[in-house]
């Protein structure tokens, strides 16, 4: 996720820098074409490159919105996540005895693993990467086997969960409420898998970026007659606009990507974790993640 300050401006020009090219290009051909052969490009009056213009701004509004909306959802779903982790951890607390203490542990050490291990595999990352710190052996060899490494945490859960029921530790009543606390984490777990598996038009994309080309073409033809040395960076502000919205729309539209502008998944399952450490009395627990110059992962 970007942070608030610390924005360099190499990073937009990063994203932008082969349609500016293009822009440039562009505004250098119609303005030779215009000096060498006078009568060879037609008059486009500058109404047309500005009805271009606002109904490209509408669009990129429209897709702006959508692809916040996409990043926001994201958001939220981890603030559930981050929500139902305390809760789960607390309610082993209040409907176990002390006797419990390593059973507890041992549940919590594999939600906290859960959150990092559905941040990576929503980022296509090694879902068991460093998992070693809070899985045992067992479970990490059986997890090997599973291809939704995130749901068989939850299973290794359920399931020690119903062998303390079975064994008369816990009442029914609190048995259904730390079961519908899971419910809740596959939930969100498929919520977010939804996100990422869900393209956003494509086609929308390309026939947006056919429109601002369009529009960098008319409206260079249309100041022909400016100076090129004022045309030039007059062409590259205007549609360098254009192009860092759509492509800041592009990258929000997908926010499990593992990018600067990504829903900082990371950095969650790391509160998370230190929550968790702390509801159990650890004193040793691990520092929040600080930014990487401009963002947080």
């Amino acid at each position: 996720m970007l942070v608030e300050n610390k924005f360099p401006l190499g990073y937009m020009v990063k994203k932008v820098w082969f349609d500016l090219t293009m822009v440039v290009l562009v505004g250098l051909c119609a303005h030779f074409i215009s000096q060498r052969y006078e009568n060879l490009l037609p008059e486009i009056p500058l109404n047309i490159p500005i009805f271009l213009g606002t109904a490209i701004s509408v669009l990129l509004s429209f897709k702006m919105n959508q692809s916040y909306d996409r990043w926001w959802e994201a958001r939220k779903i981890w603030g559930s996540i981050v929500n139902d982790s305390r809760n789960l951890v607390i309610q082993l607390q209040t409907f176990l005895s002390r006797k419990h203490g390593a059973f507890i542990r041992t549940i919590a050490y594999r939600q906290i693993a859960w959150c990092y291990c559905l941040g990576q595999s929503l980022r296509g990352l090694s879902p068991l990467e460093n998992m070693h710190a809070y899985l045992s052996k067992e479970d990490i060899e059986v997890l090997k086997a599973h291809n939704n490494k995130p749901l068989a945490i939850v299973q290794l859960n359920a399931r020690d969960l119903q062998q303390v029921k079975e064994a008369g530790e816990v009442d029914v009543y609190c048995y259904v409420e730390l079961n519908n606390t899971l419910s809740s984490l596959v939930d969100y777990m498929g919520m977010a898998e939804r996100i990422n598996n869900t393209v956003f038009p494509v086609t929308y994309r390309y026939y947006l970026h056919l429109i601002i080309y369009i529009f960098v073409v008319t409206l260079s033809i249309a100041l022909e007659d400016v100076n090129a040395l004022f045309k030039l960076p007059l062409l590259v502000l205007i549609c360098g606009c254009f192009f860092l919205i759509e492509k800041s729309a592009y990258h929000l539209q997908d926010p499990f990507r593992n990018r600067p502008s990504d829903t900082p998944v990371t950095s969650i399952a790391r509160t998370i974790e230190i929550n968790i450490r702390q509801l159990l009395g650890e004193s040793k627990v691990p520092a929040p993640m600080v930014a990487k110059s401009f963002y947080v992962t």
